[in-house]
């Protein structure tokens, strides 16, 4: 039997087919596509958004958690992304709370007179082709002060501290006791980047009404006779599309989009950045709650960072093609082992406490000369033609400046399109952020009027998950959800409803993108099984169709993730 398409991603397919034109095709639906789509559409453009994949799973996916402000690219010069990065940080901080929460990040600093931090000594020594001696306290003091001077005005977060290294042993025993200092600031945590990405599409799916269509699994194939060759991902179907902008979003392969498209460029230069996520109580009691953000021995800035009653660590910064698959490593994942000890010398890792690995391509712009670690991290957008269809392309940006970016390529659209600016996004409150409460009081005050047909600790659960929303949740559950036995904390009732009302096509969707159940390491083979189950009659699938997705997840899981069914520890690189 053919597998039947989600109502929603159906309906969405269908409304592309039925009414192939619109004044703005966006193609890529990561972040900065989704936010794109959301500002055209608060401004009743008549916009269409597609990606050749599920929304959110390219390099939107594979990020580090956090929303920073980026003190490490001081030393690049780019003084103008930090001030706007930490601008953007503290206002998801007030219109994302549901998602996005203050960091406390703390910097081990072994030497006190070392190293370059400040564009101005950085961009005289060696314009970012060397590796930088060690950063010392002195220039790290003096980064911080700046930071925290971007930072005025927003009051979001405290200003930052440094301590000595009896204090700093006191605060957290296990670090290393070769340290001369810490210091400490507040940049934010994203703990759910994939559920922030798909509020702010619903936010721009609401807004727009029947001009703001989105569809995941339809890619832009190529161009003929003025319109643009959609094609169904899932049946291979094409079909023509017609827009009077085309804004390509589609992050590291912006050039292979503009290729297909006929307008061959050479616009980006991205490089492979990997995480793993490890079960480790030990390392997590270590870190206090703290992200530990500190150089390596080869002069890469990295993380441990715990999330999820896990602790993730990352990352590398290394050069690819686009076109190859991206994974985590056997050379990455001992990268990663020998710059644990530097900062926890007495706690060993092994590779059976590793539950889930990721990687994947930043949309960096084209430096051939500049080491990976130090190429630009803001973004650009060139404007072109495809035929007589303007096209701009989006080159670079990040996960913290999405709304600015969005805001900036909005505005170059408009602009295409001779319309003015209606609405603004800057104080515009995201998704379930809306009415988030603030404290702990209004936080039991907003569970207990919610705990009537449901268990305090349910609402608890879901308020934590999907913010607000989590009332439209509640709303498609019984009073007693059935519970999964091998993802505890989620229900049946619960995934089908994601499966029918945020677009899942694939089981795959639902695990890494929908949830968190893959990213904590839940996934087993039951897991599979028992959550293909749960959503099959949502998406109508047969028997024969949840075997195939079975399949198809313990594939992408193996592969792409290193995820192994059958045991602890990673699954052999493919």
């Amino acid at each position: 039997m053919t597998q039947q398409p989600s109502s929603t991603r159906s309906s969405a397919v269908a409304s592309l087919r039925d009414r192939p034109s619109a004044d703005v095709l966006i193609v890529g639906a990561g972040i900065n596509g989704i936010a794109t789509f959301r500002e055209l559409a608060l401004q009743g453009v008549d916009v269409a958004l597609v990606d050749r994949a599920d929304f959110v799973s390219g390099a939107s996916s594979a990020s580090s958690h956090m929303v920073h402000g980026g003190i490490r690219y001081l030393e690049n010069g780019e003084f103008r992304l930090v001030r706007e990065a930490v601008q953007e940080r503290n206002r998801l901080l007030k219109n994302a709370p549901h998602y996005v929460r203050p960091l406390q990040t703390t910097i081990p600093i072994f030497k006190t007179f070392s190293g370059v931090l400040t564009a101005p000594f950085r961009l005289l020594v060696s314009h970012g082709r060397g590796k930088p001696n060690e950063r010392g306290a002195l220039l790290i003091k003096l980064g911080l002060v700046i930071y925290d001077t971007f930072s005025r005005g927003g009051g979001r977060v405290p200003r930052h501290r440094f301590r000595s290294r009896q204090r700093s042993l006191r605060e957290l025993p296990r670090l290393n006791p070769n340290i001369k200092y810490t210091a400490t600031y507040f940049d934010a945590s994203m703990h759910d980047p994939e559920r922030l990405a798909l509020d702010v599409l619903a936010d721009g799916l609401a807004a727009g009404g029947e001009r703001a269509r989105a569809a995941n699994y339809v890619s832009a194939a190529g161009f003929s006779e003025g319109s643009v060759l959609l094609r169904d991902e899932e049946t291979g179907d094409e079909f023509p599309f017609t827009a009077r902008v085309v804004v390509n979003t589609s992050g590291p392969w912006t050039d292979l989009t503009n290729e297909a498209l006929g307008h061959p460029t050479r616009y980006m230069g991205g490089t492979k950045g990997s995480h793993i996520v490890l079960d480790h109580p030990e390392l997590l009691e270590a870190t206090a709650g703290r992200e530990m953000f500190f150089e390596h021995s080869d002069g890469r800035i990295v993380l441990i960072y715990p999330l999820k009653d896990r602790v993730m660590v990352g990352t590398t910064d290394i050069k690819v093609d686009p076109r190859d698959p991206s994974v985590c490593t056997d050379e990455e994942v001992d990268y990663f082992f020998d710059l644990i000890p530097h900062v926890f010398p007495s706690i060993s890792v092994d590779r059976s406490q590793i539950v889930y690995s990721f990687s994947g391509i930043r949309p960096l712009p084209r430096q051939d000369d500049t080491a990976p670690g130090f190429v630009s991290r803001d973004y650009r957008i060139e404007q072109g033609w495809i035929g007589d269809v303007r096209t701009l392309s989006l080159v670079g940006g990040k996960w913290t400046t999405f709304r600015a970016l969005a805001e900036h390529l909005g505005d170059e659209t408009l602009k295409l399109l001779g319309v003015r600016r209606s609405v603004g996004t800057r104080g515009t409150v995201i998704g379930g952020g809306a009415g988030f409460p603030k404290d702990r009081a209004a936080r039991r005050i907003w569970v207990s009027k919610r705990s009537r047909g449901h268990s305090p600790e349910l609402v608890e659960r879901l308020l934590e998950r999907y913010g607000t929303k989590a009332e439209d949740v509640l709303a498609a559950l019984p009073a007693q959800p059935t519970e999964l036995a091998s993802a505890p904390g989620y229900s049946v009732e619960e995934l089908a409803h994601l499966a029918s009302s945020e677009g899942v096509l694939h089981l795959d969707d639902l695990l890494l993108r929908r949830t968190s159940i893959a990213f904590v390491g839940g996934v087993t083979r039951e897991t599979l099984e028992e959550t293909a189950a749960a959503i099959a009659p949502a998406l109508g699938w047969s028997d024969e169709d949840r075997a195939r997705e079975v399949e198809r997840t313990a594939r992408i899981l193996r592969e792409a993730h290193r995820v192994d069914l059958d045991g602890p520890g990673l699954a052999p690189v493919a």
